[in-house]
């Protein structure tokens, strides 16, 4: 390997029998070993070091400031890019990170611009002295890593909408006005990602991967089926939230409407009330009453009849 002054995130050389032991990438690599480097996307060495030490077009796809879950083979080697849920603290866990892979028999490469948990994991297994011994393990761990997440998330989702659905249907309340907002939005950015990652994943268990060993195919394979699930679920979600916002729309809907309703019937009544009073309270000559006593009381009583008998004919013609 080229010198260079990259600072990694970490660095192993793993033995054949799965040990490992910190590395340094300008040393040489003792043979037989699998060396596994983690690098930050911010790193101003990166794009030198890729390139001098990486095929071109592995370079180039590690290189790249947006990505989208794929996997293809080249080179004997696999690149992948694979993405999982933002864990960061005070970030949005479905503002989901990437990492990007270059794979091959003695070399494995990792790059993220914000820190990933599914990588962090096996750092933290490489310092207790054990990762998998070959790169296509390695992969399947990392695999692994990120699907068991996005699947506790995924449950964790379901139960929210569970809570939702109880609060709508058994309770008879509206939820709160940003909760449905927030989750929609939510499923609609995770599906943008895990359908890529679980076609990545699927991609990675074909049979032209060369660099894929028969096991690591069979765990591949296994783990591409649960996301394949985990989509399902969203897409689930995503429906039964849709249903609930709908639902939403037609009791305010219908509430409104009783309450036009209710309020046209008030305005049908008072009425012919309102014209009769309003004709009675012109101020000119010649208005009846004007020096009778009982007139006031007269006007009171024929309004509360006339009032009265708008209300029987609405009834009758079973207007409410």
């Amino acid at each position: 390997m080229s010198p260079s002054t990259i600072q990694p995130v970490c660095a192993f050389d793993i033995a054949k029998d799965g040990s490992t032991k910190p590395a340094d990438p300008l040393t040489p690599q003792p043979e037989g070993a699998l060396r596994w480097i983690h690098l930050d996307l911010g790193d101003p060495a990166l794009e030198d070091w890729l390139f001098a030490n990486l095929p071109e077009r592995a370079a180039e796809a590690l290189v790249q400031p947006e990505t989208r879950p794929r996997a293809l083979a080249h080179d004997g080697g696999v690149i992948a890019v694979l993405r999982g849920l933002n864990l960061n603290e005070g970030e949005d866990r479905d503002d989901m990170v990437a990492l990007r892979i270059w794979a091959s028999k003695t070399l494995f490469v990792t790059v993220r611009r914000r820190r990933v948990f599914a990588a962090q994991d096996l750092e933290a297994r490489g310092k207790a002295g054990h990762l998998p011994a070959s790169a296509d393990m390695l992969l399947v761990a990392l695999a692994e890593n990120f699907t068991s997440r996005i699947e506790e998330n995924g449950v964790a989702l379901e139960n929210r909408v569970d809570t939702l659905e109880d609060i709508l249907f058994l309770d008879d309340r509206d939820p709160s006005s940003k909760e449905l907002p927030e989750m929609r939005r939510t499923v609609i950015r995770l599906s943008r990602f895990l359908g890529p990652q679980a076609q990545a994943l699927a991609r990675l268990a074909r049979p032209d991967m060369s660099l894929i060993g028969p096991e690591a195919r069979e765990d591949l394979e296994e783990i591409a089926n649960r996301a394949d699930r985990a989509v399902e679920e969203v897409q689930s979600t995503r429906d039964r939230l849709e249903a609930l916002n709908d639902h939403l729309d037609q009791a305010r809907n219908l509430r409104l409407a009783k309450n036009s309703y209710a309020l046209s019937i008030v305005a049908a009544v008072f009425l012919p009330m309102g014209f009769l009073t309003g004709l009675f309270g012109v101020n000119v000559a010649g208005m009846p009453g004007v020096e009778t006593p009982s007139a006031f009381a007269l006007l009171t009583l024929g309004s509360i009849a006339l009032g009265g008998g708008v209300f029987l004919v609405l009834r009758a013609f079973r207007l409410f």
